[in-house]
């Protein structure tokens, strides 16, 4: 267990972008999805106040 962290570098700039893509991808999927789940809603309340 001594050996964790040990084989570990400093990321290169190119790692960072990467790490810096993912979570971007991450929040902007999690937006996405909250906007699909409020148009949905939005939809089945419409269909409620006209059915």
């Amino acid at each position: 267990m001594g050996e964790v962290g040990r084989l570990q570098r400093p990321l290169t700039e190119i790692e960072q972008d990467l790490a810096q893509v993912k979570r971007e991808l991450a929040e902007v999927k999690t937006a996405r999805n909250i906007l699909k789940k409020a148009g949905q809603f939005g939809r089945a309340m419409h269909h409620l106040g006209t059915g």
